[in-house]
């Protein structure tokens, strides 16, 4: 009978579950699903300068970091380029089509652009290496492999630790020939200044909150909105795409709960990022 109801009422089915403050899941309304991460060689990209492989529950998304050298913009001409792509192939859900990259991947791209310029993550000036002339490009292509809400979060997780994980050679321009040198033995890691974290809620009805939606309560509720909050617990950006509108109180309720979320995503990076760590 629930299975029934569930497909022809899912709204209602949602309601009976939410009443008694849990899920269908088995999840409170606060919980995030289980959250892990793989970085560098264990199970990610190994032609790429960083990767990261996140999973959020079902949700699965991998990072992988490309350096390429480039000559700085005319107008930024000691700055270096970020450049993040979001893909939802058709491989991750069916709601998703084969081809040029649909809206929700395209708003995707856009939210992981603003994050890195909001949260200032990386300095652009590190990535230049001779004024005017040369600088790095790091592409950031961010794939989801399997597809069960709450994109934003496991992008910029995976954004994160596959940053944290890149290492750049060295790099001269030999004054002689005015080419540049890459020394492939000497690499440093980049510079992370600041360490964004996005948690992101799904409203129901206009006034319930629940952390961490999956792809069927996202399609059930009244709104969404994501929270990016620093190791400070400075506010990065708040990204609410229409929908139902939020009380301050109800904003306030889930920066604190932000807050709260950054720190057990950092303790997680810092186990996996330790673990990785040359003996």
């Amino acid at each position: 009978l629930s299975i029934c109801f569930r497909t022809v009422e899912p709204l209602e089915y949602y309601r009976r579950f939410l009443k008694e403050n849990c899920r269908p899941d088995g999840r409170e309304l606060g919980e995030f699903r289980a959250t892990t991460v793989n970085i560098g060689n264990t199970g990610s990209i190994t032609t790429a300068d960083g990767s990261a492989l996140v999973k959020l529950g079902n949700t699965t998304v991998i990072c992988g970091v490309k350096a390429e050298l480039a000559a700085p913009a005319a107008d930024s001409a000691n700055k270096g380029y970020i450049v993040p792509n979001v893909e939802l192939p058709s491989l991750c859900s069916e709601r998703f089509r084969s081809g040029p990259p649909g809206e929700e991947a395209q708003a995707a791209s856009q939210f992981i652009a603003d994050v890195i310029e909001n949260s200032q993550m990386i300095a652009k000036e590190d990535l230049c290496i001779a004024n005017g002339k040369l600088a790095w490009v790091l592409y950031c292509d961010i794939i989801c492999l399997d597809y069960d809400g709450n994109l934003l979060d496991a992008s910029v997780f995976a954004l994160l630790t596959a940053l944290k994980n890149v290492q750049l050679p060295s790099v001269i321009i030999n004054e002689e020939t005015g080419l540049s040198e890459v020394n492939l033995k000497q690499k440093t890691p980049l510079t992370i200044k600041k360490h964004p974290v996005a948690t992101s809620f799904a409203v129901f009805d206009d006034t319930l909150l629940i952390v961490d939606p999956t792809a069927e309560e996202e399609d059930l509720a009244t709104g969404t909105v994501t929270i990016v909050t620093d190791e400070e617990g400075r506010l990065c950006s708040v990204h609410k795409p229409g929908g139902s509108p939020l009380t301050g109180a109800k904003l306030q309720d889930c920066i604190t709960r932000a807050i709260t979320r950054h720190k057990e995503v950092k303790k997680l990076t810092d186990k996996v990022i330790k673990s990785i760590m040359p003996k």
